[in-house]
């Protein structure tokens, strides 16, 4: 394996166990900041910044 693939290949990683994390909590939870659709979109065309913006931004904490 190339060097390249070293340093890629993690971050594909981490990236994909986000998308999932993110995925279930949003199936999860009752209420959302916004529409469930929107953050659904988001998370999976979005890649790692949508899935971080739901954290931040997208989660109820009531």
């Amino acid at each position: 394996m190339d060097k390249t693939m070293q340093i890629v290949l993690p971050i594909l990683l981490i990236q994909l166990i986000l998308m999932i994390v993110a995925l279930v909590d949003v199936a999860k939870i009752e209420r959302t900041r916004g529409p469930k659709w929107m953050w659904v979109l988001l998370i999976l065309f979005a890649s790692m910044l949508g899935s971080v913006s739901y954290f931040i931004f997208g989660r109820r904490n009531d």
